[in-house]
């Protein structure tokens, strides 16, 4: 049953993701969530390393969406200067975002890798949709609202018991 949580790769940071392996693995479009994520949840816009990053995702030939559970105000601000698509008010973990966002991107899930900064709602929804999951660290905790606060405590139990039984390493 936590099964559909564990990620398929641990990093840091989405600047530790290695591009080269990915891209000679097949796959062709990134999935990428944007608060704590790409950017701190109070963060309008990325910062030039970020800038730097995400141009050469797309210079590589990966096709790029975000998809945020935040408003279309804030997604947009931030998505719209860097020219990537993106779905907003997802409802992860639910599916329909993740169809959009392949619709968008014109690819199969299998195609597709995943980054997120939570197990419950983009891991859990990429590994339903069969996609690479990533997960990163979340970049600034202190900013989340209520809800990703009670995500987190609720990872921690999961987390806990995912190690328990083998099936969490910290060497990932």
């Amino acid at each position: 049953m936590l099964e559909g949580l564990i990620p398929r790769l641990r990093v840091g940071t989405v600047y530790d993701i290695d591009l080269d392996l990915l891209q000679d693995k097949g796959y062709k479009g990134i999935i990428t969530d944007l608060d704590n994520t790409l950017v701190g949840a109070k963060d309008p816009l990325a910062n030039p390393k970020l800038e730097a990053w995400l141009e050469e995702v797309k210079r590589r030939g990966f096709k790029l969406v975000i998809v945020s559970n935040n408003n279309e105000h804030r997604v947009a601000h931030f998505a719209t200067p860097l020219d990537i698509q993106y779905v907003h008010a997802a409802r992860k973990p639910a599916l329909k975002a993740f169809h959009k966002a392949l619709r968008l991107m014109e690819l199969k899930p299998e195609e597709t890798i995943v980054v997120g900064d939570q197990m419950l709602t983009d891991v859990l929804g990429g590994n339903r949709m069969g996609m690479f999951t990533i997960l990163v660290q979340p970049i600034a905790i202190q900013d989340e609202g209520w809800t990703t606060r009670i995500n987190r405590r609720i990872e921690r139990i999961v987390t806990a018991r995912l190690r328990r039984t083998g099936k969490w390493h910290e060497e990932d």
